[in-house]
C-alpha cells in the first residue's frame, strides 16, 4: 500500500510548515499534492478544481515562499471575483504565514473605503488579494505597484470573466513583470481561458481533480447558520435535541477535535476524538467503545474517519465545513446505512454560505436551513421521549415493585397526581439543562449583536504581557467566558480590549484590583473617538 503524502513530505519552508501542523491540517487534498510540487519546481499551472478542493492553500503556500518579507513591496499578487473570496484568500494566507516573519497580506475590495486602503498599501504589504475592478483602480491612481510581482494568481478565473472583467485582468496582467510565476484555476475550461493562458503564461502545466460520482441517498441535509463564537452552544442543542445513540462530528483539523472533545467532555457529554496523532492502539480504543455503544458520539478528522465502519450511525454533524466537498460525502455518508434513514446536520458561518452554494452544486442537491432549536424546542421533545420510555418500560414489565410504592401514595393521592409528580421531577431537571445551555447563547448574542465596550488597560508587549495574559485575567477575575470578550489590541505599553456593555461593571471592578506580570492594572473606558 502507498504511504500517504504528508505536508511533510513537500519541501514546504520551516516557518510556513510550523503553521500549516499547528492549525492541525492532516495531510494535502489531492489538488494540493498535486499543486503544491509543481509550483515549488517554478512552473506556471493551470488548475481545474472547483470551491471546496482545497485550493487556496495549493497555490497560497507556494505563493508565501517566493516573496520576501523584509522587502514591504507586492510581490505576489491574487486576483478573486469576489470582497468574500478576497477576504477568505487573505484570511487563509495570514494564517499559514503565523510564523513567516514580517509575512504581510491585504485584502482589498469594492465597498470598502480606498482612503483605508491606500493608508494600508503605502505601510507596505508583500501579498496583495482583491477584485480586478478595485485593484486597476488603484493601479491607476498610482497607489499600487506591481513591477516587483514574482507570482500572479487567477483565482476562479472563469467567474471572472463571467462578470465581464476579461479586460481588466488583461490591463492588471499587462503592468506585471513577464517574468513572473502565473497561476490559474478555474472551475471550468471556456475558450477565454486557454486565451489567456496562451498570452500571458510560460507552457502551463494542466492540474486537474476529478471527482467521483457520488450519491447521498436517504439522508436528510439541514444546516444552521451561526456565528463562530456561537458554535459550540449550538451544537449543545442539537445534540440535547436530537439525543443521539450513536453520533459523529467532523472538524477539520486535529486541533480542532481536541478542544471540542474537552469542551463537551466538560459539559457531560459521552464523547472521544480520534486525529491523525493518535496511536494505532488509542484510535482501535475509541473505536470499541464507540462500535459498542459505551460511547454516544465520536469526534474525529476526515483522515481518521477512513477507518469507521459503523451500521448505527444516526446522526452526523459537520462543526467544520470540510475543506475537500469530497470529504462531505465521505462524511454525511456514515450515516443512513444498512437501509435506514440518516441525519446530517452542517453548521455554517456567515462567509460559508457562499461555500454551501457551491456545495449544493456539487452535491446536486439542496441543504435546508433550520434553525437553531430553543429551550422550548428541546424541553417538547424531551416531554415526547420521556412519554415513549414510559410506555416502553411498561411494555417491557418488570413494574411490581414500583407499583406497590404508588399504590401505597394512592390511598391519598390519585395515581394520576403521583405519575404528574414524578413527571415534574424529571421535566424540571431537562428545563434546567436546556436553560443553562441557552443561557450562554443568549449572553454570548448580546456580545455579537454590537453591545460592546472598549476598555484601556495599562499593560503592554513592553510589560512582556500578551494578549492571552489580558484575556485570562478578565475570565479568571471577572468569572466571564472568554468567549464573551471582544476584541483585543495590544501595543507597546497599553491594550484596548472590547467587553459586552452589560458586564463591564463588573470586569472593571475585578480588573482593577488585580495584577498581570507583577503589574498593578488600571482599566477605564478608553476615550471615545
Amino acid at each position: 500500500m502507498t504511504k500517504e503524502i504528508q505536508f511533510q513530505d513537500l519541501n514546504i519552508k520551516k516557518d510556513i510548515l510550523k503553521g500549516i501542523l499547528e492549525l492541525g491540517y492532516e495531510v494535502p487534498t489531492p489538488i494540493q499534492a498535486q499543486a503544491i510540487p509543481r509550483l515549488y519546481a517554478g512552473e506556471d499551472i493551470i488548475g481545474q478544481a472547483q470551491t471546496g478542493t482545497g485550493k487556496t492553500a495549493a497555490f497560497g503556500i507556494p505563493m508565501l515562499e517566493k516573496i520576501n518579507p523584509q522587502q514591504k513591496t507586492p510581490q505576489v499578487l491574487i486576483l478573486a471575483p469576489t470582497r468574500e473570496l478576497s477576504m477568505q484568500v487573505a484570511d487563509e494566507i495570514r494564517k499559514f504565514s503565523k510564523y513567516l516573519s514580517g509575512a504581510k497580506s491585504i485584502a482589498i475590495y469594492g465597498g470598502q473605503p480606498i482612503d483605508r486602503q491606500i493608508k494600508a498599501l503605502k505601510q507596505g504589504v508583500n501579498i496583495v488579494v482583491g477584485t480586478p475592478g478595485r485593484i486597476l483602480d488603484h493601479i491607476r491612481r498610482k497607489t499600487l505597484r506591481l513591477d516587483q510581482i514574482v507570482g500572479l494568481v487567477l483565482d476562479e478565473a472563469d467567474q471572472m470573466l463571467d462578470m465581464g472583467f476579461s479586460d481588466d485582468i488583461e490591463a492588471i496582467l499587462q503592468e506585471t513583470p513577464s517574468e513572473r510565476q502565473t497561476v490559474m484555476f478555474s472551475a471550468t475550461m471556456p475558450k477565454e481561458i486557454e486565451e489567456i493562458a496562451k498570452k500571458y503564461m510560460k507552457n502551463p502545466k494542466k492540474v486537474k481533480v476529478v471527482h467521483k460520482e457520488l450519491t447521498v441517498p436517504k439522508i436528510s441535509q439541514y444546516y444552521f447558520e451561526v456565528r463562530p463564537h456561537e458554535k459550540l452552544d449550538a451544537l449543545c442543542r442539537i445534540l440535547d435535541m436530537e439525543n443521539s445513540e450513536l453520533g459523529i462530528i467532523f472538524c477539520r483539523t486535529k486541533k480542532g477535535v481536541d478542544e471540542l472533545v474537552e469542551n463537551l467532555q466538560s459539559r457531560g457529554y459521552s464523547v472521544e476524538g480520534i486525529h491523525g496523532d493518535l496511536k494505532q492502539s488509542q484510535r482501535d480504543r475509541v473505536m470499541k467503545k464507540f462500535r459498542d455503544g459505551t460511547l454516544d458520539l465520536m469526534i474525529a478528522t476526515d483522515v481518521a474517519a477512513r477507518g469507521i465502519d459503523v451500521d448505527d450511525v444516526d446522526l452526523v454533524v459537520n462543526y467544520d465545513v470540510p475543506e475537500d466537498f469530497e470529504y462531505y460525502v465521505h462524511r454525511i455518508g456514515r450515516t443512513g446505512r444498512a437501509g435506514r434513514e440518516g441525519l446530517a446536520y452542517t453548521l455554517v458561518t456567515g462567509k460559508q454560505i457562499r461555500t454551501l452554494k457551491a456545495l449544493e452544486a456539487y452535491i446536486k442537491g439542496k441543504i435546508k436551513r433550520k434553525p437553531i432549536p430553543t429551550i422550548n424546542d428541546i424541553v417538547e421533545k424531551k416531554k415526547e421521549m420521556i412519554g415513549k420510555e414510559i410506555i416502553g418500560n411498561i411494555e417491557k414489565g418488570g413494574l411490581s415493585e414500583y407499583a406497590a410504592i404508588v399504590e401505597n401514595l394512592s390511598e391519598e393521592y390519585s395515581s394520576i397526581d403521583v405519575a404528574a409528580a414524578l413527571l415534574k421531577m424529571i421535566m424540571s431537571q431537562n428545563e434546567t439543562d436546556a436553560f443553562e445551555t441557552a443561557k450562554n447563547i443568549t449572553e454570548k448574542k448580546a456580545k455579537s449583536e454590537g453591545s460592546m465596550v472598549r476598555m484601556f488597560v495599562n499593560i503592554g508587549k513592553k510589560h512582556g504581557a500578551k494578549p492571552g495574559d489580558i484575556l485570562g485575567a478578565i475570565s479568571g477575575e471577572s468569572g466571564i467566558s472568554g468567549d464573551l470578550v471582544g476584541v483585543i489590541e495590544m501595543y507597546d505599553k497599553f491594550t484596548f480590549v472590547e467587553v459586552p456593555e452589560h458586564i463591564a461593571d463588573r470586569v472593571l471592578d475585578s480588573m482593577n484590583r488585580n495584577r498581570i506580570k507583577g503589574r498593578k492594572i488600571n482599566m477605564e473606558p478608553a476615550n471615545k473617538k
